[in-house]
């Protein structure tokens, strides 16, 4: 497949592995890789920036193809040393650099003279253009259906992919609800050159996670999600289980929820611990409703393969309505 989107990244289909926390390591990124796609580690997987150019030698041993690194700055009490972990990637070789919330320009300039490509992840039309304005190579456009945080304008990829594509000029890439060659299809003919999976990557054989967690993906249905932090204006999806079951229905108290005390609830640890331990009502588990989508547990390998042939038999369907 050629768009701009392999264009720019140097890979051989335009489907990326979105950067997850805990679940972007080397095992992930290196298959995606190795199977023409884009593999993406996640900076803040790691403890240290230490740890992420340990990481990134480690997938550079796994993987000769281009892979990338995922750098979501989000507001925290106790920032993490993000200039530190952008540094750990320039100094690593790393060409491709994904990004999400707000990044400063100065991240954006320092990771383009190292001769950076930016892939910017956001929820709105007009992140994307203040994006596109700050000099990024592409924009990820994550969809109401996506897994994490989509932001608080709910509008859903059917709409907001097109809506982005009229008014951008960087090439865009569709997120969120996307597992299979249909999904591919759909995004190109909305206006996308590439895609980004989070989700349907963690039910692959290469995800470092459980295999428990794994089958609840499977097992799990498109109405299977909740949506927690509404109430605090952090909207975030993840698998309906018992701890994001009890999160709604805090939030759905009288008077609502402080975040202190849900905390001990959604923390990252237990999160993490969840997805090693197989554990799955005891943490959150991050996905879309393209869990409704996931039927199996392939390689990355088997699942970009065939994404790339319904892609093209879906299109070639497509052509046949007009005589």
């Amino acid at each position: 497949m050629r768009t701009r989107v392999t264009e720019l990244l140097a890979i051989r289909f335009p489907i990326i592995q979105g950067g997850m926390q805990w679940v972007g390591r080397a095992e992930l990124a290196s298959a995606v890789s190795n199977a023409g796609g884009l593999g993406v580690l996640t900076a803040l997987t790691q403890p240290t920036p230490e740890a992420l150019a340990d990481e990134i030698a480690r997938c550079r041993s796994m993987t000769a193809q281009p892979f990338g690194v995922n750098l979501t700055m989000l507001p925290a009490a106790a920032p993490p040393p993000y200039e530190a972990y952008l540094d750990a990637a320039i100094a690593g070789g790393v060409k491709i650099l994904e990004t999400a919330g707000n990044v400063p320009e100065a991240f954006i300039a320092k990771a383009k003279a190292a001769g950076m490509k930016i892939v910017h992840k956001c929820t709105a039309v007009r992140h994307a253009l203040a994006a596109q304005r700050r000099g990024v190579d592409a924009v990820s456009i994550d969809g109401f259906e996506c897994a994490g945080h989509p932001g608080e304008d709910d509008v859903g990829g059917l709409v907001l992919i097109p809506a982005a594509a009229r008014r951008l000029q960087v090439p865009l890439i569709a997120s969120g609800g996307i597992a299979d060659g249909r999904g591919l299809a759909a995004a190109l003919v909305l206006g996308a050159e590439g895609i980004n999976m989070g989700t349907r990557f963690c039910a692959t054989q290469e995800a470092p996670i459980h295999a428990r967690v794994k089958q609840l993906l499977v097992d799990k249905s498109e109405r299977d999600t909740n949506l927690i932090f509404r109430t605090l204006n952090n909207s975030a999806r993840c698998v309906k289980n018992a701890i994001s079951d009890e999160v709604v229905a805090m939030e759905r108290r009288p008077g609502g929820v402080a975040f202190a005390e849900i905390h001990h609830l959604v923390a990252g640890a237990r999160g993490r611990a969840t997805l090693e331990s197989g554990e799955v009502e005891n943490g959150l588990v991050w996905g879309g409703q393209v869990i409704g989508l996931i039927d199996d547990v392939p390689s990355c390998a088997d699942l970009i393969r065939r994404i790339v042939l319904e892609c093209r038999e879906r299109l070639g369907a497509g052509s046949a309505y007009f005589q």
